[in-house]
């Protein structure tokens, strides 16, 4: 039954990015598609299919696949329900590290800057796994969370303060750090996609011994499993998949916290089932988020990062309220 539901999330994951590259500001006729795969003529209309439509479907799915199964993980090794990406201070260490790469290099263009916000993302959640990690109890929920609200606070107000004193760069910046796929184009994903392959594989090799880790460290132990290296390789897959997301499209919020639960709602805690589920609804609900970014201001085009916000902040509020717990 759950192999069916993989298929059908698989059917609708490529139904919404087929929509992905119709629908738009404006719409181009399905045969139109087709056509530019298989008998490319170099037209306006395929031009556009191929350069910006098509990486752009792309790019969505993959970073929604990412976000959603680094917050499933993360939820399981800090056991808090809210937890995310940011929790690891991954999307403020990226940012800050475009930042200083812009300041101290003179860096420019997209494909630089996805390469500095992979080095930022990485860094910043070694430091606050490092930090949680510290001390004879070892990592705790309670001191990689305050590690990471620390280092997520501590990154903002430097990128803040260094913005907000260089208009040019606030100007040139902003669009990225509000988070969106549109402007992205293959080159960016080809420079991040092994990072995220090695992350999904990281998570998938471990998803079985999520389950020991969720029950507690003692009772993990209790059962022989080395607790220490599950949560390092874990936290190794948190960094690899959230650092290249927000490398191609910027700090996306929610993703990470909405898709696990609704995962687990439908199919129960098995994390060796939440995380295939997470990767292929997080693809869906991000791909569909922008499609939905681009007719809320028509002819103009919202980033996909407030329209996750939109979303996910009713949720954060109900989950927060809620209390639910993940075992």
């Amino acid at each position: 039954m759950k192999l069916l539901g993989l298929l059908l999330s698989t059917c609708v994951l490529v139904l919404a990015m087929v929509c992905s590259i119709v629908f738009g500001v404006t719409d181009i006729p399905l045969p139109t598609v087709w056509d530019s795969f298989f008998h490319y003529d170099g037209s306006r209309e395929h031009l556009v299919i191929q350069t910006t439509r098509l990486p752009r479907a792309l790019i969505a799915a993959s970073v929604g696949a990412c976000l959603a199964v680094a917050g499933a993980i993360m939820q399981v090794i800090t056991r808090n329900p809210i937890a995310s990406p940011s929790t690891f201070g991954v999307n403020s260490g990226a940012a800050f590290a475009i930042i200083m790469a812009s300041v101290l290099l003179g860096i420019s263009g997209l494909q630089a800057y996805s390469i500095a916000a992979l080095i930022g993302a990485a860094v910043s959640g070694g430091i606050v796994f490092l930090l949680g990690s510290i001390g004879r109890d070892g990592m705790t929920p309670i001191k990689i969370t305050l590690a990471g609200a620390s280092m997520t606070a501590f990154f903002s107000a430097l990128t803040q303060g260094i913005m907000l004193s260089n208009g040019k760069m606030f100007d040139q910046l902003l669009f990225w750090l509000v988070g969106s796929v549109a402007g992205r184009d293959l080159g960016m994903l080809v420079t991040a996609i092994p990072y995220m392959i090695a992350g999904m594989v990281l998570a998938l090799l471990v998803s079985r011994h999520l389950n020991v880790l969720a029950m507690g460290d003692d009772v993990a132990q209790g059962l022989g499993q080395r607790t220490a290296t599950i949560k390092w390789i874990a936290a190794a897959a948190v960094i690899l998949l959230a650092g290249g997301s927000v490398a191609v499209a910027g700090p996306i919020a929610f993703v990470g916290i909405i898709v696990p639960h609704i995962v687990r709602y439908l199919i129960g805690i098995d994390n060796r089932w939440v995380l295939p589920y997470s990767a292929l609804l997080g693809a869906i609900l991000l791909v569909s988020a922008d499609i939905g970014s681009r007719y809320i201001a028509m002819p103009k085009e919202v980033p996909v990062g407030v329209m996750t916000a939109v979303i996910g902040v009713p949720f954060f509020v109900y989950i927060a309220r809620k209390g639910k717990r993940l075992t």
